[in-house]
């Protein structure tokens, strides 16, 4: 018997919505028409990746930003509209965002 059966036995009333059963695409996030600036520089020596120019809600923005640093594996914050990643993942971020739909300017370099 697996879980789903398990589930049913305790709760025979309820029936499956498609929605529940279909995986959810992107992030759930607002995408504008404006490009998105990724822009690289150094502080104190260290390399930082800093993503600005996004027009949504800033919760939806913070999300974006949650999510680039668990794919990276890397550090960061969220600071006065903008996005600080640790390190110089341009590249990658630029990919990423591109396949959510995100149009995305690079400055410097």
């Amino acid at each position: 018997m697996d879980l789903k059966d398990q589930l049913k036995s305790l709760f025979p009333d309820h029936e499956e919505s498609e929605e529940s059963q279909q995986p959810e695409e992107g992030l759930g996030i607002w995408l504008q028409d404006d490009p998105l600036i990724c822009k690289y520089e150094k502080r104190k020596g260290k390399p930082i990746t800093i993503i600005e120019g996004y027009n949504g809600a800033t919760e939806d923005f913070k999300i974006l930003a949650k999510d680039l640093k668990k794919l990276l594996g890397v550090g960061g914050s969220f600071k006065n509209e903008t996005i600080i990643i640790q390190g110089d993942f341009r590249d990658q971020i630029m990919i990423h965002l591109k396949e959510l739909g995100f149009k995305v300017k690079r400055v410097g370099g």
